[in-house]
Parts: C-alpha cells; sequence; structure tokens
C-alpha cells in the first residue's frame, strides 16, 4: 500500500523534474489526496532523519546567526511538542502564536502540527484591541508570544494558557525555554486525517474586518508545492523570503515551499531596510531563491543593484501586482527576471510565471499545476474568455483551497457559489493563456464611461524616476463623474510641490490615453495594513472629502 510519505514525494519529485517544462508539469500532475497525512510527521521528519544539512538559517541585525540542521529541528520540534502536550495543549486546541522570525516560531510550528493543535498565526505588530478579537473569535485556549509583548495581554480576557518566549518570565506566564528539558522522543497520540484543522488564518482586512480563513493538514502542504514549482526551489537551494510572521506568504515560502522541496530557509532580520546590507548578506550566504514583495523591490531598485556580486537563480514576486518598470531595472542590473505570482490567503500560487515559460510583460502567467482557472462575467457568473473575476473551477477542487471561512458558513458559500471560488480579483486573458491581473473588483472604478485599472496607471508612474510608490483612487468630477487621483511617495531627492506635481502630470500625458491620464495628485505616505498592502479604502474615503493638499492637472495648462 502507497503511503502518504510516498504520495507526496511522487508529486514532488515529478514537478522537481518537470520545473521548467510547464506544458508537461501541468498535463501530468496530480494533486496526492492521502486519507492521513502529518506534514511535520511524515514529511519533515523522514527528510529529517540523520540529516545535518541546514534547514534554519538566521542572520541577526549584529551579525549574530543561528544555524539549526534538519535534524536539529525535528529535535527540537519533539521536545516543544511534548511539552506543550504536558502544558495541557491537546489536538484542535487553537494556540495563537506571535513570534518574530526566529527559531522557536519554526519549533512551534512543526510541534504543534505533531499534537494536530491548531495555530492562529499573529504578527508581533497587534495591539490589544485585535489580539482581544482573535482570542475571542478564534476561540484560543493557549498563546505563545515573545516576553516583550506579554503586556498587550493584560487586558485580553480569556482563561488561554500563557506562554512566553525569551526574557525573564511574568507571573503568570511560563517560559518557553523549559521546553529544551523535555525528551527528545514525541509519540503522537492518534492519526491525523488530511482535512483535519491546522491554521486559521485573519486576513489583512484591506477593505473589511479580517475574515478567518481555515486551512487542513493538506491544504497549505501540500498546497504549497505548486509554490514550490512557481519559486523554482530544489533541494539544496538557500531560500530567502522577506515576510512578516503572521501572514499567509511567511507560511507559503518560509515554510511549506522550501522545506517541501528540502531547502535551506534564510532570514536576515533587521529594524530598518537596508537595501546594501540586504545584498550583501545575499551575497555572503549564497542565496540562490529570493522572493520579496513590491513595496521591498520598489526599494531595491532605489539603491544600487550592483552591489549584489552574485544574484539569485530565481526571483519572485508577490503580495500586489509588480510593475513592469521595476521587473525591467532588476532585470537590467542583475540578468535575471522577477516572476510574478498570484495567489491569496485562502490558496496557495493559483497563477504564476514559473521557470522556463516564456515571459509577457505585465502578465502574472498561467494557471499553477493543479489548478483550472475561471474568468467569470461580473454580473451574469459566466465562464469568460477574455476578461472577467478570477475563479477556481471547484469540479476538480484544487488541494490548495482553504476548507471555508471558520465560522461564517454564508460566506463560504458565497464565495463557493456555482461550482467555483470566486477570488474578488479581476483579469484579462489573452490567447495563448497568459493571465494580467486589473485589480480587485472593487478597487477598479470608470471615468468618463471607460473602465479604469488602478495597477496599470500606477505602473505607469513608477516609470518617473520621482515616484517610488503610487497609488490610484478615483476622485469626484462634476463632468466625468470621477477621475483617477494618484498618491504619490517620492523617490529619495524629489520634494513634493508643484514643480514635481507639474513633472508627473506632464509623464503622465506622455505614457497615459486621455481618458486614464492623472487628473489630481497628492503627496504623503500611503496606508497600508500591517502586512505591507496598500489600504485603497482609505484613500477613497479621504477623496470623497475633498483635500486642499491636491494639485489639479488644469493648474499646470
Amino acid at each position: 500500500m502507497t503511503t502518504a510519505t510516498e504520495l507526496f514525494r511522487g508529486a514532488r519529485d515529478f514537478l522537481l523534474e518537470h520545473r521548467e517544462d510547464y506544458a508537461t508539469a501541468c498535463a501530468g500532475f496530480t494533486w496526492p489526496r492521502p486519507e492521513h497525512f502529518n506534514w511535520a510527521l511524515d514529511w519533515f521528519d523522514v527528510i529529517a532523519e540523520g540529516n545535518d544539512r541546514t534547514a534554519l538559517h538566521i542572520v541577526e541585525e549584529d551579525g549574530s546567526e543561528v544555524r539549526l540542521s534538519f535534524a536539529e529541528m525535528s529535535e527540537r520540534s519533539n521536545r516543544v511538542a511534548g511539552w506543550l502536550r504536558a502544558r495541557g495543549v491537546a489536538a484542535e486546541d487553537r494556540i495563537l502564536v506571535m513570534l518574530g522570525n526566529q527559531a522557536e516560531l519554526w519549533e512551534t510550528a512543526l510541534a504543534a502540527m505533531k499534537l494536530r493543535a491548531v495555530v492562529i498565526p499573529a504578527t508581533p505588530l497587534l495591539g490589544p484591541a485585535d489580539l482581544a478579537d482573535r482570542v475571542e473569535r478564534g476561540r484560543v485556549k493557549h498563546v505563545l508570544v515573545r516576553a516583550e509583548d506579554t503586556a498587550k495581554f493584560d487586558d485580553v480576557p480569556g482563561a488561554y494558557t500563557r506562554i512566553a518566549v525569551g526574557g525573564l518570565p511574568r507571573e503568570g506566564w511560563e517560559p518557553y525555554e523549559d521546553a529544551y528539558a523535555a525528551p527528545d522522543e514525541f509519540v503522537p497520540d492518534g492519526p491525523t486525517l488530511a482535512d483535519d484543522p491546522l491554521m486559521l488564518y485573519f486576513t489583512s482586512g484591506t477593505t473589511a474586518r479580517p475574515k478567518l480563513v481555515e486551512h487542513t493538514h493538506t491544504s497549505y502542504p501540500i498546497g504549497h508545492l505548486a509554490t514550490m514549482y512557481w519559486i523554482g526551489l530544489k533541494p539544496g537551494d538557500v531560500h530567502l523570503n522577506i515576510s512578516s510572521p503572521g501572514w499567509a506568504k511567511h507560511a507559503w515560502s518560509n515554510l511549506f515551499a522550501p522545506w517541501n522541496a528540502e531547502a535551506t530557509v534564510f532570514i536576515h532580520n533587521y529594524t530598518r531596510f537596508d537595501a546594501a546590507r540586504l545584498m550583501a548578506e545575499m551575497d555572503r550566504h549564497r542565496v540562490t531563491t529570493f522572493c520579496a514583495p513590491p513595496t521591498v523591490w520598489r526599494m531595491l531598485i532605489q539603491a544600487d543593484l550592483s552591489q549584489l556580486a552574485t544574484p539569485p537563480r530565481e526571483v519572485v514576486a508577490a503580495g500586489e501586482p509588480l510593475n513592469p518598470e521595476v521587473i525591467e531595472q532588476v532585470r537590467r542590473a542583475w540578468g535575471v527576471t522577477i516572476r510574478d505570482g498570484f495567489g491569496q490567503t485562502e490558496t496557495a500560487v493559483q497563477v504564476s510565471n514559473s521557470p522556463g515559460q516564456p515571459l509577457k510583460t505585465g502578465s502574472m502567467g498561467r494557471p499553477s499545476p493543479g489548478y483550472r482557472v475561471q474568468l467569470l462575467d461580473p454580473v451574469s457568473g459566466a465562464p469568460n474568455d477574455s476578461e472577467g473575476e478570477i475563479a477556481l473551477d471547484l469540479s476538480e477542487r484544487p488541494v490548495g483551497l482553504m476548507a471555508g471561512y471558520h465560522g461564517d458558513p454564508d460566506r463560504t458559500a458565497e464565495a463557493m457559489a456555482g461550482g467555483y471560488y470566486r477570488t474578488g480579483d479581476i483579469a484579462s486573458r489573452d490567447d495563448e493563456g497568459y493571465l494580467t491581473y486589473i485589480g480587485r473588483s472593487d478597487d477598479v472604478f470608470k471615468a468618463s464611461d471607460y473602465k479604469i485599472s488602478p495597477f496599470e496607471l500606477e505602473s505607469a508612474l513608477l516609470e518617473h524616476e520621482a515616484v517610488a510608490e503610487a497609488a490610484v483612487v478615483p476622485a469626484p468630477d462634476e463632468v466625468r463623474l470621477a477621475v483617477p487621483k494618484a498618491y504619490v511617495v517620492l523617490a529619495e531627492g524629489w520634494e513634493p510641490g508643484p514643480g514635481t506635481a507639474k513633472a508627473i502630470f506632464e509623464h503622465s500625458r506622455e505614457v497615459l490615453a486621455p481618458y486614464k491620464r492623472i487628473r489630481r495628485l497628492e503627496f504623503g505616505a500611503l496606508p497600508k495594513t500591517v502586512s505591507g498592502k496598500i489600504r485603497r479604502i482609505e484613500l477613497r474615503e479621504a477623496t470623497a472629502g475633498g483635500s486642499q493638499d491636491e494639485y489639479r492637472e488644469e493648474d499646470f495648462r
């Protein structure tokens, strides 16, 4: 009988074998669907046995380092699992984990899986109000946090176990470090069903109250075989992904995808982004694959990219679409092309430019192996070949799709009505099946009766040397109903004022069709979620009320 480990390895090895042959990978890949599966026990511990290769390598800002092998991670997670079990952590208990990029984060993730406990990842940036919401709605029984964050829970009600990592323990909190004295052998208390809950993610809430996304022991661990394929990971790679703990992309590319490939997870911790230091660490530790959100890529191109002597073999971006100008600057400097990917907290990567595919400027690629992507007409819901809402065909449900929105059956039913999972994102598709992102369905707007994609206009603005970041929203207009307004963060060396505004308006007239031109402009920081996504809803609300700080195109004619 084929074991779950063998099923998983077979699917993984097939994708590795065809990592640069997209057609074969899509035609031949089938999702492993075992009845029982526990990634920590059935995969990680198997590849970790006697394995002294580095699994996790963390470099701190002060130069200190932590290196842990696969074998050490397996043993340490066994100790933590046994210790947590002695503290009362049981199968399906909810553990809120709020740690930084530190070894204890990965140890806890593996340990919780072994216990069949459910992890609620949380960023250390959260405050007491957000934590109270998570504890209540997540029905949290245990919290495991950095010692410096324990005070945030003083006013968070609940009868939950309190575990502190690092520092002197406060009254009522148990020191995590005691776990290292526990036995190094772990015996599970029962089998893990493939659809048992594994993670509950609170979404970043760009437009509404955060949703609670439920993933299982297969939807993320097995689902991220697609993410491994998109990144182009191979055994022995050193993978750097810049992402904050607590958000789905951290699990995507700092846990499941690299360890699915038996690659090293590399972390460089810093308090303030320093492009030169980051590139120096990438060189020093021979990073071979690199993933970063658009915000980081936009900061990198403000620096001298030639400082990186040995660029990674594979570079990718996710979180929001990456503007073509950024891709071109990196290609010129490093000789490699950033490959976009599209996914959500609710899924693994759905659409991507995987290694070996011909790339098209501005396109986020084609559906990942194992995903059947349709574009649905926003009104009728019928499949549309050319443009519509990105949706996943549930007649062959991909493994890498959430179980649903936890505790919200109505929202789950709405998202998966009619045999499709609807993403809420709009894209177009060309004759070769390449998809180009247009925007969130609630971000696209009309001006002079023309449909406007904020992403397209933002990409055009970034081509100007003065623009470091931009966000476009509709501004009220008596004649056109709405016109595009840009909020702009300026690059170093540029100052806000009429001269800079005039230069950007002139650039807009040169590169955009008349109906797409920027008609309003305002300088300043962009509101973002704690995961780094632009909150356009705040900008739309601010714009609706008018502003004395905006510049108007007609003032410069």
